[in-house]
């Protein structure tokens, strides 16, 4: 599947919410990376840094068979991070630091559940994140962990517990809220997500010099509110877009934005596009 580079919504420049935590320090920030849509990518690798990995059959509509009220408080290790965790991501991670090596011991020791947090230097530490679950481990000869997490709950942090030798927090959970649009509507919806998303994977796979075939199902019989994740899970290289995106509580807002960062993006490579049929050189 090809790698491109999407077009921003004129939204995309702030988030919904301003970042209020402030971690002492951060764990080592990822290289930056452009702006990249990736709706399927290759087996998991290791690699030293923290990287996302995702594909739509990683997504289902409910993770568990008890989801959390929204109303209920819990106390959650919280584990900052330069990249953004949506509910179903697949999440792989090399834990080296001492603190979060801790974090480890002791989540090994509960439900192996923790909170990923969006943080970089200019934005701070956010306040909405994702629960990643650990589904595999493996802990190395020098007590380091190589892990696998699955994305699942969405939270808010509402109170710092402590903050050493990790970030402890309350948080309360976050669900989308019914809309004022129906079902079809939402279904309609993301159905117009989809058709996006393959057109801007067949343009740039043309202008990249590969085939033009059609893009396979891409939602996988998703519903329209796991859908909207996947697909905000797919704008790598955007974390500050992917954050207003896993921050907003209504599904049809979501994939109206998406639908527009695509829409942008899809009017960029055609213009792209028409200039490389002009100049085939270029």
């Amino acid at each position: 599947m090809a790698l491109l580079q999407l077009i921003p919504s004129s939204s995309s420049s702030s988030l919904s919410h301003k970042p209020t935590l402030k971690a002492n320090s951060l764990p080592s920030p990822l290289n930056p990376s452009p702006l990249l849509l990736s709706p399927k990518r290759a087996s998991l690798r290791r690699k030293r840094s923290s990287l996302l990995r995702c594909s739509a059959s990683s997504f289902s509509e409910k993770h568990h068979t008890n989801p959390p009220k929204s109303n209920d408080v819990v106390e959650l290790p919280l584990f900052p991070l330069p990249l953004v965790l949506f509910p179903g991501a697949i999440l792989p991670l090399q834990i080296f630091e001492l603190r979060y090596r801790m974090m480890m011991h002791t989540l090994l020791q509960t439900d192996l559940r923790f909170g990923v947090i969006y943080s970089d230097a200019v934005s701070g530490t956010t306040e909405v994140g994702c629960v990643g679950e650990v589904v595999k481990h493996e802990r190395l000869v020098d007590d380091r962990f190589f892990l696998i997490c699955k994305g699942q709950e969405r939270f808010r942090v509402t109170n710092l517990v402590r903050t050493k030798p990790y970030l402890v927090a309350e948080v309360t959970w976050l669900e989308d809220r019914p809309s004022g649009d129906g079902e079809e509507d939402l279904e309609a919806l993301a159905s117009e997500v989809e058709g996006h998303m393959k057109d801007v994977i067949r343009l740039s796979n043309r202008l990249g010099g590969k085939p033009e075939k059609e893009a396979q199902d891409l939602r996988r019989n998703l519903f329209p509110t796991p859908f909207s994740f996947f697909v905000g899970s797919t704008f790598e290289g955007a974390p500050r877009e992917q954050q207003a995106l896993l921050e907003l509580e209504d599904t049809a807002a979501r994939l109206k934005r998406e639908k527009e960062t695509l829409r942008n993006t899809l009017n960029y490579l055609t213009a792209a596009s028409a200039v490389k049929d002009v100049f085939p050189s270029s």
